[in-house]
């Protein structure tokens, strides 16, 4: 297994379509970083964001998620009650190889003021936008910024292709656009 490259990511999205949009060089003045990196891709946020509510004193259950738990919002920027959370998708489209292996981590600037993203893999073969998951961690209101960097993904390439992929599954979360909920297969 390895951590690839910029150079084998660069091949992979203008090649084979592995991210679409791809910014081919890194974006950082006045804004939170996004784009190729050298071992990664640092994915851009969306304006699109659901924020979670206590409303209706709803209850958080994977197995019977309740969409009134949110508050949808759309803009340039989020901002994200006290020690609550939101979700929110990538910008990027992406389309793993069945030998790849990616991890999603929360960018340092965020980290450092209390907003963690959650650390998710995208399977072999997965594809679609990425919904986001990121938490207030602080005392305090935290801005999100559309259109801007907020995770990195990390790709690794197994040394065969896995017997079985997202794919091949038929994952329940394959192909999704926008902000995809909790459900069950």
């Amino acid at each position: 297994m390895a951590v690839m490259s910029d150079i084998w990511i660069r091949r992979m999205a203008t090649e084979h379509g592995m991210i679409d949009p791809f910014v081919e060089t890194q974006k950082r003045d006045g804004v939170i970083s996004y784009g190729l990196s050298s071992y990664g891709y640092d994915a851009r946020v969306a304006d699109e964001f659901k924020v979670f509510t206590n409303v209706d004193s709803a209850i958080v259950d994977p197995k019977h998620f309740n969409p009134e738990s949110f508050v949808d919002r759309r803009g340039p920027v989020c901002v994200i009650p006290p020690n609550s959370f939101a979700l929110a998708h990538t910008m990027e489209y992406f389309r793993i190889p069945r030998d790849v292996l990616v991890i999603c981590l929360g960018k340092s600037t965020y980290a450092r003021c209390g907003i963690i993203v959650n650390v998710t893999p995208l399977e072999p073969e997965w594809e679609g936008q990425v919904t986001i998951e990121i938490s207030n961690t602080t005392p305090l209101p935290a801005k999100i910024y559309a259109f801007e960097g907020i995770c990195q993904f990390l790709f690794i390439q197994g040394n065969e292709p896995c017997e079985t992929s997202y794919a091949d599954k038929a994952g329940k979360y394959m192909g999704q656009r926008g902000v995809a909920l909790p459900r069950l297969g």
